[in-house]
């Protein structure tokens, strides 16, 4: 029999050992405990939208599920309509004409797309540029994949686009990628029609190629029109755009999104898929279909809901005294918090104490990226009365009051 003494030392792949601590992490451990001391915890932390999918989808959903021509393995890339509807889609919205078959493929959401196209594009010794704060896949899809980040501070204006220039320029080897997100998670900031003209220059100059996350592109507000990077002329030359249904349709627990533009980048990307996984429920992209051909009606609806949280928000956290300008796009609000009210606390820490003594958990600006330090993100997914809970809550906590200990809801 073998020894009861022996011990075995099992090491993970380099990649893993890549990656930084988790920091949400201990936020998460946190809350969980919190709930099970019975803490009714208002979580503002994830942008997991809490409101419903439309009827309609639902009801097609459960139609399809019941055919058992859907239970069978899937399409890796997605089901023809599908891809068709997306096509049409962004010939209606953003005036980009897309071969469905060749220029559009569905992802299980979008972040499985992008990590997945970055396994496909980058290797050791590549290097992605990304601008800081970011989204944490975009910086750890790059390093998953063995590539090498280089962090610019984010911008939206000629500096930022001047910045990229100089890094392409002089770095060695020659960036191969540069990753964008606008609207931008988590800062909200976004862009206006000529940005990416300028980066298609950029990227016809330089050689590299951009994947662009265009998540909250239809979340928009007071007349704002997000434009789509594959708008801008030359766009599918040197780039991908991802989409998903996750914000507009509310369906992110569906697993829907999209990638489009290049077909180079969309071939390499189905390459990977074609060995990962067999596709998305063939019922769930039946229901994505009736979403975009019915369904555009519900993103005004949930917009004008988003914008009503957010005003909310804003409004109360000015009076508390904390930084912030209203965002035109995304569901979230992104603030400064003085000095004086981090008391010497890097925000990861500020944000446990929020939890633990607020009760409200809000995502700290530190865990985007060494630029979101003094910042924090919070979600506009529940309702108008909770986030004002939420903000009495905080000031409460600020003022070294405690809390009202508000009802648990039914």
């Amino acid at each position: 029999m073998p020894s009861n003494n022996t011990e075995y030392t099992i090491e993970p792949a380099t990649r893993i050992t890549r990656l930084p601590p988790y920091l949400f992490g201990r936020l998460n451990a946190l809350k969980l405990a919190k709930r099970q001391q019975g803490a009714d915890i208002i979580d503002l932390g994830m942008g997991n939208p809490q409101d419903p999918a439309p009827p309609l989808v639902i009801e097609k959903l459960c139609e399809a599920a019941r055919d058992p021509r859907n239970h069978r393995y899937s399409a890796s890339k997605g089901i023809k309509g599908l891809r068709i509807e997306m096509a049409k889609k962004y010939a209606r919205k953003w005036n980009v004409d897309l071969d469905w078959e060749h220029e559009v493929l569905a992802c299980i959401g979008s972040k499985e797309g992008f990590s997945h196209l970055c396994l496909a594009m980058l290797g050791p010794g590549d290097t992605a540029i990304v601008p800081d704060p970011a989204f944490p896949i975009h910086n750890y899809g790059v390093v998953l994949a063995g590539g090498n980040v280089i962090t610019v501070p984010l911008g939206n204006d000629q500096k930022f686009l001047d910045t990229i220039a100089m890094v392409s320029e002089h770095l060695f080897p020659k960036p191969k990628l540069l990753i964008l997100n606008y609207p931008h998670n988590p800062t909200t900031m976004t862009v206006d029609e000529g940005f990416f003209e300028t980066v298609v220059d950029l990227a016809k100059r330089f050689k590299f190629t951009v994947i662009h996350d265009f998540a909250y592109g239809e979340t928009v507000f007071d007349g704002y029109k997000a434009p789509s990077f594959l708008s801008a002329k030359g766009a599918k030359d040197v780039g991908v755009e991802f989409t998903t249904m996750s914000k507009p349709y509310n369906m992110a627990g569906f697993r829907v999104g999209f990638v489009a533009g290049n077909r180079q980048m969309i071939d390499y990307l189905a390459t990977i898929k074609g060995y990962y996984d067999y596709g998305i429920f063939q019922a769930v992209q039946i229901a994505g279909i009736i979403a975009m051909r019915h369904c555009e009606d519900t993103i005004v609806a949930q917009n004008e809901i988003y914008r009503l949280r957010r005003d909310v928000v804003c409004e109360a956290l000015e009076r508390i005294g904390w930084s912030v300008e209203k965002p035109r796009a995304g569901m979230f609000v992104w603030t400064r918090v003085p000095d004086e009210h981090l008391r010497g606390k890097g925000t990861i820490d500020f944000a446990m104490d929020l939890m633990e003594h607020a009760e409200v958990a809000i995502s700290p600006g530190g865990a985007f990226g060494e630029n979101g330090e003094g910042y924090f993100r919070i979600a506009l997914v529940e309702n108008e009365q909770r986030l004002r809970q939420a903000i009495r809550n905080i000031s409460r906590f600020l003022q070294e009051k405690p809390i009202r200990k508000a009802k648990a809801p039914k």
